[in-house]
Parts: structure tokens; C-alpha cells; sequence
């Protein structure tokens, strides 16, 4: 990828995993479950009817987030929602209407998610989740993404029923972890995304344990906001912090990604964002 000189880069398609990305993460995935709460059983729409639906807006919203040409927080984080919401009513409809309870949720989509990191590997394709630039990356990407959140449903549900744990020392227990997570980001030799991918994954189960504590009775352990004011909440909030991300990213665009090259057979790889090119 040189020519006369200058080195072609691709603009970067995916965010820094930072701060804001945490906080957008947790208020994303709270919403998810609220969200998914609200049409599912709130509007009394169904856990069957309600999936079809949020699969269908999360296809024609990774869409948009696959043809972009650069990072639209706008855009990433409309999937990130999605995937959520679809990932709480795939989740209860497996648990609850299929009836194969908390547990046995929980198994079945570790499995699936650790078939596509499997098939992650095998693609060549980077496991740097901030560098991933080329269409078959990004999409084992989202794919990802989408069994990850709704593993931590069922996790998340797991914990809170199945154990008796509550809503609320749930969140306390799942935050822990993560702050141990933390820890061990900064003061250990773990590769970043063998700790990147269970801290993902535990934001979900916080995500839920916190909007049920938010929006079921209070003889369940949570506030009693319901799930219309709490969803209303979350939706300002997060467009509030997705407008900070783009004002933020316009100022202080994202460091382009160096030249993409296949990890096991080393040849370069078709990129899926906007070229540049640097002196």
C-alpha cells in the first residue's frame, strides 16, 4: 500500500476503548433492557414478536454501520442499542418462553460466542477491537457483540432470580468484577483483549441488573420508575453523551489505522473505511 512516498491509512470505523466508551457502553446496554422490557412486555408485543423486530432494525442499522466510511457515533452506538434490546428478547424468549430457564440461556449462547471468537481466529482477521477496518472483521465484530449481550441477559437474569442475589447487590458484585477487570489492565501483562471481551460481556448483566433496579416494583427490589420513564431517561441520556462523543471526535478526529495485512497469512486485507494517505 505505498505509493510515491506516502503510506495509505484507513479512518478508523470503531471508537478508543476509553472512559466514554464504558459509560455510553452501560448506558446503552441499560437501555437495551429496558427497551427490549418496554415492547415486550410493558406494550405486551411478546418476547417472539419483539425479537423479529429488533433483529430487523439492528440488520438495517449494521448496515449503515458497515457501508460508513469512518466512526458515526450516531450510527455505532444506534447498533450498539440494538443489539441489546435484541439481545434481551432473544434472551427471555429463549429463558422464558422456551423454557430452558436462566442456565441452560446461559449455555447455549457462551457456545454460540465462543464459536464465532473461534471462527475469529481462524479468519486471520486482527482481534483489536479499536483496529478492525475490513468488512469480514467488522462484521464477525457485531456478530459478537450481539451474542455477547445476550449472553449477559441471561447472566444478568441468572444472578438476579436464580441465585436470589437481587437486582441491586447483583450490580454491586458484576461492578466489582470489572473494577478487578480494571485493575488488571493496568497493573498486569494480560493482553488487553482477554480482558476487553468478559469486561463487554459483564456490562450487560450490570446493564440489566441496573434498569431492573430502576424500573421493577419495589417489592422486586427496584425503584418503581416502570420501564416508559426509565426508557426515557436512558434515551436523553445517551443522546446526550453521543452528542458529546461527535463534538468530541470532530475536534480530536480518530488516528487513522495503519496498512491491514491478514494476521495468519500476512497479505494485505481489503479495507472497509475511507482511505488516506500520509507523507
Amino acid at each position: 500500500m505505498q505509493q510515491t512516498g506516502q503510506q495509505r491509512y484507513v479512518m478508523r470505523k470503531l471508537p478508543h476503548i476509553t472512559a466514554v466508551f464504558w459509560i455510553l457502553k452501560i448506558v446503552a446496554t441499560t437501555l437495551g433492557e429496558t427497551g427490549g422490557d418496554l415492547l415486550a412486555q410493558t406494550l405486551q408485543v411478546g418476547y417472539l414478536v419483539s425479537t423479529i423486530i429488533f433483529f430487523a432494525l439492528f440488520a438495517v442499522a449494521v448496515v449503515f454501520q458497515l457501508r460508513a466510511r469512518q466512526f458515526h457515533p450516531a450510527i455505532f452506538w444506534t447498533v450498539i442499542v440494538l443489539t441489546s434490546t435484541a439481545g434481551t428478547t432473544l434472551s427471555d424468549l429463549m429463558n422464558r418462553t422456551g423454557d430452558i430457564g436462566y442456565t441452560g440461556g446461559a449455555i447455549v449462547l457462551t457456545s454460540c460466542l465462543a464459536v464465532v471468537f473461534l471462527l475469529w481466529w481462524r479468519s486471520g482477521q486482527t482481534l483489536d477491537v479499536e483496529n478492525v477496518a475490513t468488512f469480514k472483521g467488522e462484521l464477525l465484530y457485531w456478530v459478537a457483540i450481539l451474542f455477547s449481550n445476550s449472553l449477559g441477559t441471561s447472566s444478568g437474569d441468572f444472578m438476579s432470580d436464580s441465585l436470589g442475589i437481587g437486582f441491586r447487590d447483583s450490580a454491586l458484585i458484576v461492578s466489582l468484577v470489572m473494577l478487578a477487570l480494571l485493575a488488571a489492565h493496568y497493573s498486569t501483562p494480560i493482553n488487553s483483549m482477554l480482558l476487553f471481551w468478559p469486561a463487554f460481556v459483564l456490562t450487560r448483566p450490570l446493564g440489566a441488573t441496573a434498569g431492573d433496579a430502576l424500573s421493577k416494583p419495589r417489592d422486586h427490589g427496584g425503584l418503581a420508575w416502570g420501564t416508559e420513564w426509565t426508557t426515557a431517561a436512558l434515551v436523553a441520556v445517551l443522546v446526550g453523551l453521543v452528542v458529546y462523543q461527535t463534538i468530541q471526535v470532530r475536534r480530536h478526529p480518530l488516528d487513522p489505522v495503519p496498512a491491514l495485512v491478514n494476521r495468519r497469512t500476512g497479505e494485505p486485507e481489503q479495507p472497509n473505511g475511507a482511505l488516506v494517505s500520509v507523507s
